[in-house]
Order: structure tokens, then sequence, then C-alpha cells
């Protein structure tokens, strides 16, 4: 129970930090950059594995979680983009 709760506080703080640091109107709410920022870390988690950065069973540093929130939130903002239009 409260390792779901430190991914879930984790992913919080990554996911504010992603959109601090990519400015810009976001389509979601807190929601979303809770499951952004949980999502980002586990993406930042296996791009860092398969560059040799983390063993198998080592969880993502911050940077990478960042990364992968980031990369999320750009892909989010362009399907979010295209729905609209």
């Amino acid at each position: 129970m409260f390792a779901v709760l430190g991914w879930i506080i984790f992913g919080v703080i990554v996911g504010v930090v992603a959109k601090l640091l990519m400015p810009g109107r976001d389509p979601g709410g807190f929601i979303v950059t809770m499951l952004l920022g949980i999502a980002g870390a586990l993406l930042g988690g296996f791009i860092g594995r398969a560059m040799g950065f983390y063993g198998t069973n080592e969880s993502a540093g911050w940077l990478m979680s960042i990364g992968g929130a980031i990369l999320l939130l750009v892909l989010y903002r362009l399907v979010a983009r295209r729905r609209t239009i």
C-alpha cells in the first residue's frame, strides 16, 4: 500500500515539474498531470534500462522520469490538439 502511495506522490511531483518545464496550456487537469507523471516515470525507467543507465531492479532517476513525463506531455498535447481541430 505504501509503495502505491509513494508512486502516486512521485508521479504528482514529476508531472508538476514536467508541466513547469513545458509552458503553455494543457488540456488536462490534476488527474492527467498525475497519470502523465507516473507513466513518465515508468517510461523513463524503461528507456534508462534500455540504454544501460539502470539495472533490472532499479527504478528510474528524477531526470529520466521527468524526461519521460515531458515526452508523454508532448504526445498528449498533440493528440488532444488533433481532437479539437
